[in-house]
This record gives structure tokens, sequence and C-alpha cells, in this order.
């Protein structure tokens, strides 16, 4: 079984069991369930595909946040030439990891 969520502005093709990495969600905390409902495609077990308009009605799929984080490091380096104008930044960007339970 397959199916494909949107969280975070990004989509993800997703299989129970499985760990995936998202943007993250404010209301959840390490060990906690989180349910996503907004389901653009599932694939059956006997390869039948539903497509959503935009999403699926009744389909929710279940993960629990294993942990939460923040990525590398990433320089944000601003230069104009001739001006003298430098500017450096860093930024780490927050995420979580999620293990799939089930898909409903």
């Amino acid at each position: 079984m397959l199916a494909v969520i949107e969280t975070g502005g990004k989509q993800y093709l997703i299989s129970p069991q499985q760990r995936i990495k998202i943007e993250k969600v404010k209301t959840a905390k390490e060990g906690e369930e989180i349910i996503f409902d907004k389901v653009l495609l599932l694939v059956d077990d006997k390869d039948k595909v539903t497509i959503g308009k935009p999403y699926l009605e009744g389909v929710k799929v279940v993960a629990q946040i294993e942990k939460s984080g923040r990525g590398k490091k990433i320089i944000v380096f601003r230069y104009h030439s001739k001006t003298r104008y430098k500017k450096k930044k860093g930024h780490r960007q927050p995420y979580m990891r999620a293990a799939i339970k089930t898909i409903k």
C-alpha cells in the first residue's frame, strides 16, 4: 500500500513501516501520534489507484514522531562588489522524523 501525503508544503510518497523526515509541526511532540489527513493519492494492495481532487475524503495516515531536531548549518553569505557590503548568517532548518504506522 502506498500513499502520497502533503505536509509542510511538500509531498511525500510513503508506505507503512517507513521513516520520513518532514518539516517541523508545531503541535506535535516526540512520542506523540500525528495524523496526516491531506492525502493526495492512494494505491491499494491490489494496485487500485485512487486520486483526490485535491485531497481524498476519509483517508488518513497515522505516524508517530520519533525525533525532532535541527539540520546541518547552512551559511548564507551576501556580498556586493565595490561597496564593501558583506553579511554572513547561518541557518538550521528544524525537522521531525516520523515513522508511518498505518494508512486507513
